[in-house]
């Protein structure tokens, strides 16, 4: 389970690192995810090397020391196993977004009759989407767009809704007075706009078209991102992330 959980290393020669896009360096950015964590009372599970495994929460953070605390959860045993390895594997769920971190420097505090384990801030964290596919949806009229210019059109410049997003690709709407679009088209150099102050270059393939009814009357692009950076990919995360947040807040409890 260690193994499962830990992500790969990079290649030995040092060329590319494909979990770059996927790491929180930033430490306030991790210091929020951590808070979000602790105050959902969320479940983490901690591992070892030696094969420990505790499904524990996160009950207190301390900035300042540098340190986290974690409840003994299922028993004060495997928490003391965790503690005599000095290192464990640290993964949960917030909502499709799985965060996962080591641990280091751990030590078992007893606290009268119960006990935790008390470990230092980590200094890196991967989020990854729980499903590869995950996706979120334009409610508003805030919703994202794609500049471009028309493949078989060029003085024809384009700014289209996008429905649909996420890390891998995006649905965008085409009205029907516009040329349509065959399966397999590449759309370079278009513009992923996702708020006033965020957009990003992206390349696109169009990977399927459907009708589209009702309301928005057009025709539905379906396109997977094909050349996107990693700055272009953390913000499209980000985007993803807060979007969740906010539809969070906004639902009836």
């Amino acid at each position: 389970m260690f193994q499962d959980t830990r992500p790969a290393e990079p290649g030995a020669d040092g060329a590319g690192d494909g979990w770059a896009e996927f790491r929180v360096s930033d430490r306030a950015e991790r210091l929020s995810l951590l808070g979000r964590l602790r105050d959902a009372a969320t479940p983490v599970q901690l591992s070892s090397p030696s094969g420990a495994v505790l499904t524990s929460q996160l009950w207190a953070m301390d900035p300042q020391q540098m340190q986290l605390s974690f409840s003994a959860g299922g028993g004060s045993l495997p928490m003391q196993q965790l503690a005599q390895g000095d290192e464990a594997v640290a993964v949960a769920y917030l909502d499709s977004v799985k965060l996962q971190f080591d641990l280091a420097d751990l030590m078992l505090v007893h606290r009268g009759r119960s006990c935790a384990l008390r470990t230092r801030l980590p200094e890196l964290m991967y989020r990854f989407q729980r499903r590869a596919g995950f996706r979120v949806r334009s409610l508003d009229r805030h919703a994202p767009k794609a500049e471009l210019r028309h493949p078989s059109m060029p003085d024809m410049r384009l700014t289209l809704r996008i429905v649909d997003l996420s890390v891998g690709g995006c649905a965008i709407v085409l009205p029907r007075n516009v040329p349509p679009l065959q399966p397999g088209t590449s759309l370079r150099g278009v513009r992923i706009a996702l708020g006033v102050d965020t957009a990003f270059a992206a390349t696109l393939r169009l990977q399927h078209v459907a009708t589209m009814h009702g309301e928005s009357e057009g025709l539905r692009l379906g396109c997977e991102f094909v050349e996107i950076d990693g700055a272009a990919r953390r913000s499209l995360q980000r985007y993803i992330d807060h979007t969740q947040q906010r539809r969070r807040l906004l639902s009836p409890r």
